[in-house]
């Protein structure tokens, strides 16, 4: 474990990037051998769409990195946060707690709230509005969703009293695990169903990108799936009646713009095919 934390507390930025284009790389090729779905568009004109989001995202992270270090630092000096407060745990047991809070706060809660609040909505909207989910979407976000998200896990830091090195290690397992459940592969359904007891598998979270609620509003989990069955959020949906995207965003020319995609929290609230 010691090991793991040295490692960790000073992971080079090279190997962050080496884990993000590692991940989409073993997806992408295990998508070209056995697809979930067979899709009828352009993949590579797909990935590229994708794959700008992925770029702000990285941008913005590293802009705004110097907060969150700011935060873990401040935590450690006052001894603030509930990992202070709490009595020693070992050491394993401890990384695992915060692993899972990590999830919680900077993920869980954080999807669940821009689902439940109409001006983030709109920012986390671009994300459900691809109607081709594979690995590339795992991080298909608007910079305007980049930072919301970057606030909730500098708020799960301020909370939790997390080193830089659990923060580390937590995002590099989100990545991966991000980009494996949005793959578009064909997983047992035993073996599916087996895995979604302890993390999000790629079934359980695809419920998720179905175009209608309240299918939408459900499986909220990032890495851990015991929050979407301990908050009520979780949901089975066979895979055959899966429609990606999302009802008020199915024409492809506001689908697979860049600009149309980057204006989509600017702009009034479209309707829904009922009419609400």
């Amino acid at each position: 474990m010691e090991s793991v934390i040295e490692y960790f507390s000073n992971i080079p930025s090279a190997h962050r990037a080496a884990i993000l284009v590692g991940g989409i790389g073993l997806f992408w090729l295990w998508e070209s051998a056995g697809p979930l779905f067979r899709f009828s568009y352009r993949r590579g004109r797909h990935a590229l769409l994708n794959l700008f989001f992925t770029a702000t995202t990285v941008v913005v992270n590293f802009a705004l990195a110097f907060l969150l270090l700011a935060a873990a630092d401040w935590t450690a000096a006052e001894r603030f946060g509930l990992f202070h407060w709490l009595p020693a745990l070992p050491l394993w047991l401890h990384a695992l707690a915060g692993l899972m809070l990590l999830d919680l706060i900077s993920a869980w809660f954080a999807h669940w709230i821009q689902h439940k609040t109409p001006w983030m909505w709109k920012f986390h909207l671009v994300h459900h509005t691809d109607q081709q989910v594979d690995t590339t979407t795992a991080n298909r976000h608007h910079p305007g969703e980049s930072v919301i998200r970057f606030v909730f896990t500098t708020l799960a830091v301020l909370v939790l009293g997390t080193p830089m090195w659990m923060v580390f290690l937590y995002q590099s397992l989100s990545v991966v695990l991000s980009q494996f459940n949005h793959a578009n592969i064909k997983l047992p359904k035993g073996l599916d169903r087996a895995i979604s007891w302890f993390i999000v598998s790629p079934d359980m979270h695809k419920v998720h990108h179905h175009f209608v609620m309240p299918w939408t509003d459900s499986n909220y989990g990032n890495i851990f799936s015991v929050w979407d069955r301990l908050f009520g959020t979780f949901r089975v949906m066979e895979r055959e009646e899966w429609v990606y995207g999302v009802d008020t965003h199915m024409k492809p020319e506001t689908t697979e713009s860049v600009v149309e995609l980057l204006s989509v929290p600017f702009r009034p609230k479209p309707e829904r095919p009922d009419g609400t």
